[in-house]
């Protein structure tokens, strides 16, 4: 086992596995949000690119902070499995109450044996980008404007008719642009069922990759770490600098709401009886 690292706000110590990841001790805190993410990253003195493994939770108070970032050799159910186990061997509890991630992620195969309680939610950034990549340059722009009218529906009724709107579209003549889209149907819409403060947040993974970008451009200005395990600690300490920058959560009050499972629909929390 390696040298434990303390963070300013809480202990972290190295995983179990060959020192293999960093993981987040005090698992009591971090039950909520998951955002989570395969990173790819280069080593000059190896010859296979380390996929860093990374989730992001976010704290009861709204602020966010690294749960896992672990070298998983490469992106797989394996390697997700071995992070959700070695979180509950140190003290994870609860399910978080949502994880959002690229549907491309084999982190749900994971998420389902593991955390089976845990609500999904598809990242709508990179779904727009699948789908458009299905679709020709001409006809992009307004397929782009359709799209967002899903996600930025004010109701969920009214963004499942924007869905089938776009799916009557283009199913004839793009059939793998609308399957792509209708493969994740019941997993792109599952923000609706939280906070409406927090849907910005909830709907993409984009703040883990902003986060990362700062780490990104160190590891390319460094040519990436000079071994695995160089890699892998500079990305999380790197991760752990990037941290206070990161943007809290929206009215992060509501969480508590979240937390004591209040039915909320359309963003809206139901009044009790």
């Amino acid at each position: 086992m390696g040298p434990a690292l303390h963070a300013p706000r809480r202990a972290l110590r190295a995983g179990v596995a060959k020192n293999r990841g960093y993981l987040a001790v005090r698992m009591a805190e971090i039950g909520l949000n998951w955002g989570a993410d395969g990173i790819y990253f280069n080593v000059r003195l190896d010859t296979e690119r380390p996929c860093l493994l990374i989730i992001i939770g976010t704290l009861e108070d709204g602020t966010k902070e690294p749960v896992a970032v672990w070298d998983g050799i490469r992106e797989s159910k394996a390697s997700w499995l071995e992070v959700l186990r070695d979180l509950k061997a140190q003290g994870l509890q609860e399910s978080p109450k949502l994880a959002v991630g690229d549907g491309a992620l084999v982190f749900w195969a994971a998420l389902e044996e593991e955390q089976s309680e845990t609500r999904e939610q598809r990242c709508w950034v990179h779904k727009t980008s699948n789908v458009l990549d299905k679709l020709p340059r001409s006809v992009q722009p307004y397929a782009k404007k359709m799209i967002h009218e899903m996600y930025l529906s004010p109701t969920k009724e009214k963004a499942l008719i924007a869905c089938r709107r776009f799916l009557a579209e283009y199913e004839a003549k793009y059939p793998k642009a609308t399957e792509c889209l209708r493969k994740d149907e019941d997993v792109l819409f599952t923000f609706y069922d939280f906070p409406a403060e927090h849907w910005m947040h909830n709907r993409t993974t984009n703040p883990i990759e902003s986060a990362f970008a700062t780490v990104r451009h160190r590891t390319r200005q460094t040519k990436g770490g000079g071994s695995r395990q160089a890699t892998l600690i500079m990305v999380f300490k790197l991760a752990k600098q990037a941290e206070s920058h990161w943007r809290k959560l929206n009215s992060a009050p509501l969480l508590a709401h979240v937390i004591r499972g209040v039915i909320i629909t359309d963003g809206v929390m139901e009044k009790a009886a």
